[in-house]
């Protein structure tokens, strides 16, 4: 994979020189962390940065940390690392279930976790799973750190809220105090290295109430809300399933592209839905399906 564009190669050893570095360049600076992404853009023209901000020098963004019931995920996590780690298999196996969905184990050495909601593609995988935890953006830039709840991170295609100077140093993902299980449902085209055609991630409590988050089928990764509000407080029935996957079509809009008809995507997130709906439930009384096993 040939790169014909020339830029500037910076490797800061603190984040204060990260973001020193990032506001001198502006937007015309990129971020290397597993660069899975970045490196292929550059290859084939679809950016062409003038300055690469390699961050894998500084320190402390390497750690997956469970502190005070919030799961801490530094920006140079990759997806082997969480699939790996277990406090994240204890805490939060549905995190490690979306791993082993994500493209290929070559990919998930180089690939992290904040790089791929960074990203902001449509399908990508980590931003679903973030939702239904109500999880937070660590940020940290010329003005100081903040933080950005995952449903405001995102604009639009390959679009975040990280301004200039601005480096995304991690997540944080609290752990919900309810009993609780999950399910995370990836349709793709084949078995191997493949982006989502949709996905679907549902996050259920023993006191009857649900998340659902949808990835691949608007403009950016979202809630169902309107799904999470019919099901709140009831009972799992045929009858509520059958009345959840009507509202998909209020809840999301697919599109037409390489991977898929917006007709098959429309119709398989109800499939997908039902099922992640019930594995969810049922692993709430250790029931359902192993954590990693493909519903669909």
């Amino acid at each position: 994979m040939a790169i014909a564009h020339e830029f500037d190669y910076v490797k800061p050893g603190t984040l204060r020189e990260a973001v020193k570095t990032l506001a001198r360049y502006g937007t015309r600076a990129r971020i290397l962390a597993g660069g899975t992404d970045l490196i292929t853009l550059i290859a084939e023209n679809m950016v062409a940065p003038d300055a690469v901000v390699d961050i894998k020098g500084v320190s402390g963004l390497d750690k997956i940390e469970f502190k005070n019931g919030v799961l801490t995920i530094g920006a140079l996590v990759t997806f082997s690392d969480l699939r790996d780690s277990t406090v994240v298999a204890k805490k939060f196996p549905v995190i490690r279930e979306m791993t082993g969905w994500v493209a290929s184990v070559g990919i998930r050495n180089r690939a992290t976790m904040v790089g791929n909601i960074c990203s902001a593609v449509p399908c990508c995988d980590s931003g679903p799973i973030l939702l239904v935890y109500d999880a937070a953006v660590l940020v940290a830039g010329p003005s100081g750190r903040r933080k950005v709840a995952l449903g405001d991170w995102f604009l639009g295609p390959r679009k975040t809220v990280l301004k200039r100077g601005e480096i995304a140093t991690g997540v944080a993902v609290p752990l919900p105090k309810k009993k609780h299980a999950a399910c995370f449902v990836k349709l793709r085209r084949y078995e191997g290295e493949d982006l989502a055609q949709a996905s679907v991630t549902v996050l259920a409590f023993a006191d009857n109430q649900y998340r659902i988050s949808f990835g691949s089928v608007a403009p950016r990764p979202i809630r169902g809300e309107k799904i999470e509000a019919l099901l709140a407080g009831r009972e799992l029935s045929d009858d509520l399933i059958g009345a959840a996957v009507r509202l998909v079509p209020e809840e999301i809009a697919p599109i037409t592209d390489i991977r898929s008809t917006k007709e098959y995507r429309m119709y398989m997130v109800g499939v997908m839905l039902e099922r992640g709906l019930r594995a969810a439930v049922a692993r709430l009384t250790d029931s359902g399906p192993a954590y990693g096993t493909s519903v669909i």
